[in-house]
């Protein structure tokens, strides 16, 4: 059996306990001065890599990596109390890098690295893009598998199960591999005071965006945000004949 060694993207976001704000201009959710941690399908893919090593599986190395600015090393030293090895953070303080930016980024990280496992959440809550994880397969050549709800290795045979319409649906593929994470998966600890006091001793090499030499044109235009319409009140029937009549005073028949 191959020994893992995993990198766990982790992606510092607006805290998913916060209701988001559409900023004045309608381009964006306004973050200033608001509470930001580690994107919650982040935390299980972090959690995943660790059990890996807890079930005894020959784990050589857990690589926690981030893209952003500067404060994005307060996720990685979250994952690092979780118990990732240590951390890679590519500084970049004044683009939002879009999804196959990252994949890009991602995949030079995996050649650099020697990585032949990558563990990523499925989505970040602040684009909701649900891309990265099988742009980077595509950029590698990897087998990928989906919005994990079990992950299981047995020499160099992955079987990853996923939840589907009216069941589940299991894959194997052979290792190099990329799994996207999905929130049955697991449920991720509390990193422990002195697991955070011991992260601050872990390694946390920076680099900066222009020694990867790759290119981060943006592809796409937010054109417009805006909050979801105010969901309207329903109302009562008094009868069948009462809600027949309703709906075809809504055109619904």
């Amino acid at each position: 059996m191959s020994n893992l060694r995993i990198l766990v993207p982790v992606k510092r976001v607006l805290d998913y306990t916060l209701k988001p704000r559409i900023n004045k201009t309608q381009t964006s959710v306004d973050v200033a001065g608001l509470k930001h941690s580690m994107n919650p399908f982040d935390e299980l893919s972090v959690e995943e890599a660790v059990r890996m090593r807890e079930r005894k599986l020959p784990v050589d190395d857990i690589l926690a990596f981030s893209a952003g600015p500067t404060k994005a090393q307060d996720v990685l030293r979250t994952a690092m109390a979780m118990g990732a090895d240590r951390g890679l953070h590519v500084v970049e303080e004044n683009e939002e890098i879009e999804p196959l930016g990252i994949a890009k980024i991602l995949a030079k990280v995996v050649k650099d690295e020697d990585r032949n496992l990558v563990i990523i959440g499925k989505q970040s809550i602040d684009d909701d893009a649900g891309q990265t994880g099988q742009m980077l397969a595509g950029l590698l050549g990897w087998s990928q598998a989906t919005q994990a709800s079990k992950v299981e290795i047995e020499g160099d045979t992955v079987s990853v199960t996923k939840e589907v319409d009216g069941g589940n649906e299991t894959i194997k593929a052979k290792l190099p591999m990329v799994i996207t994470t999905d929130l049955r998966l697991n449920e991720p600890r509390y990193a422990s005071l002195p697991n955070i006091m011991k992260a601050k001793k872990k390694p946390l090499v920076k680099k900066k965006m222009e020694e990867y030499g790759i290119d981060l044109t943006k592809r796409l235009k937010t054109v417009k945000v805006t909050e979801p319409p105010v969901r309207k009140g329903g109302g009562k029937v008094e009868n069948v004949d009462g809600l027949i009549g309703k709906l075809k005073e809504l055109g619904a028949l």
